[in-house]
């Protein structure tokens, strides 16, 4: 077992080394540019489209944009939104989240890219539902099916890893450490809620994180808002920590610039999952009249999740100082932070943050892991097999020990992002082409909503 452990740590750090990382920030950096740094010129219209509850009834997909939004968010808002963040300050430093933030304003492109290329290569498979994500485009814009079948079974081992027993296993452990829960009992509990949402396909995934996620991000967010707005004066100072020590001024590595970079951006990454090819599978089931509209909804998706709530998670930490201890462990870090200022109940919320957040990550993952299978497995027989095994993981999940499933994971991640990159820069002359296409679409409609304004007539008076 241990040789296994070795094995696979070598693997996960080879995969996830310089050239994966520059490989990632690289394709947003050349996206941004290629669209003209669309993350900032389009993200008010975004916005108002996440919100707005007009949607085209009539238009191709099986779940709303915000569904497809919620689902992809319920994936990557997990336990790298506290943990990770927490992780990335631990080895690299407060300076890290500077280059957490900096990867994930290039990530929304990354992310806009991928779901602007999902949406335009979905087909429609043998239940009648949309099937789209890198496999689809890599095969059918890229005509490279075997890089399709790579990301297909990398995604779908991942999904067993990353998406479900390491997650299953942090909700057990936060249950058992905050109220005493035997972890059979939540694996069990755990096991038959998902069963319940999972059993019933990507409409019951897509409403039931429509409604819990948000309310899961607004509990955290508005905790970590509290403490800043109660602590006031400490806020400046922790920016101002994190901006000083991005370029190894007094770094909390010991200066180590190399590691304050790379743990920042891997762990950003690791949160958003931008270029990972996870969340295109999700865009793909929405229902909407272009692939523009649903990728702009997507690329919300890494302002949420790591420009807002790790943000949440790392501020918070640095202004604890918790990060400065000797003994310092990045799985209780965000707990001690927040119950530097809330005392027992700032553990309680963290507690309840990672059961509500890995929870939801296993029923995007779900999602993508079926999606996946079902690339490389057509027969629609074989749909309920696949799900009946995906909740069972969850319950040995949850009572397991799983060393070797986190590192079997990270190597999983990292062998789906490489197939997902170069679809990417192969088919970058078809998003600027869609870009442009949307755009125009965008100035036909607001010239409609000028023409429907009707004109006021000049008074006599």
């Amino acid at each position: 077992m241990e040789a296994i452990e070795n094995i696979l740590g070598s693997a996960s750090s080879l995969i996830w080394g310089p050239p994966l990382l520059v490989l990632l920030v690289g394709t947003g950096i050349y996206l941004t540019f290629r669209l003209a740094f669309i993350q900032v010129r389009l993200l008010p219209y975004s916005l108002k489209q996440v919100f707005s509850r007009k949607h085209d009834k009539k238009a191709e997909g099986d779940i709303s944009q915000f569904q497809a939004l919620t689902t992809a968010m319920a994936a990557t808002v997990g336990v790298g939104n506290i943990v990770g963040v927490a992780t990335a300050i631990v080895l690299g430093g407060p300076g890290a989240v500077f280059w957490m933030w900096l990867a994930g304003f290039f990530g929304m492109a990354t992310k806009y890219g991928e779901a602007i290329l999902a949406v335009k290569y979905r087909t429609t498979d043998a239940n009648g539902q949309m099937a789209g994500g890198p496999m689809y485009y890599l095969e059918h814009g890229l005509k490279a099916r075997w890089l399709g079948v790579s990301f297909a079974l990398f995604g779908m081992l991942a999904a067993f890893g990353i998406g479900n027993g390491t997650q299953s296993k942090a909700v057990a452990d936060a249950m058992n450490m905050n109220f005493n829960t035997p972890y059979w009992i939540t694996g069990l509990i755990l096991m038959i809620v998902a069963a319940l949402v999972i059993l019933g396909g990507i409409k019951s995934i897509g409403r039931v994180t429509a409604f819990f996620v948000p309310i899961m991000a607004v509990f955290y967010f508005g905790a970590g808002l509290v403490v800043m707005i109660t602590n006031f004066s400490l806020v400046p100072g922790a920016f101002g920590i994190i901006f000083q020590e991005a370029f190894g001024f007094g770094a909390a590595a010991g200066g180590a610039i190399g590691a304050v970079i790379r743990y920042g951006i891997a762990r950003g990454l690791f949160s958003n999952e931008a270029g990972l090819g996870s969340a295109p599978i999700a865009a793909a089931a929405a229902r909407t009249d272009m692939p523009g509209r649903q990728a702009l909804i997507s690329m919300t998706q890494v302002l949420f999740d790591t420009l807002i709530i790790c943000s949440i998670t790392a501020v918070t930490i640095v202004m604890s100082g918790a990060y400065m201890a000797e003994d310092v462990e990045a799985g209780t870090l965000t707990a001690t932070a927040f119950g530097t200022f809330f005392g027992q109940t700032g553990q309680y919320i963290v507690g309840v943050g990672i059961v509500f957040f890995a929870a939801s990550t296993i029923f995007g993952w779900a999602y993508y892991g079926e999606k996946c299978f079902q690339y490389l497995f057509p027969n629609p027989r074989l749909l309920l097999f696949y799900r009946l095994v995906f909740v069972a993981v969850i319950y040995f999940g949850a009572t397991a020990s799983l060393d070797i499933v986190w590192l079997f994971s990270d190597v999983m991640n990292g062998l789906m992002a490489i197939p997902n990159l170069i679809g990417l820069l192969g088919l970058s002359g078809v998003i600027v082409a869609e870009t442009k296409r949307f755009q125009n679409k965008i100035k036909e409609e607001k010239a409609a909503e000028l023409a429907a304004v009707p004109a006021v007539e000049p008074s006599n008076d």
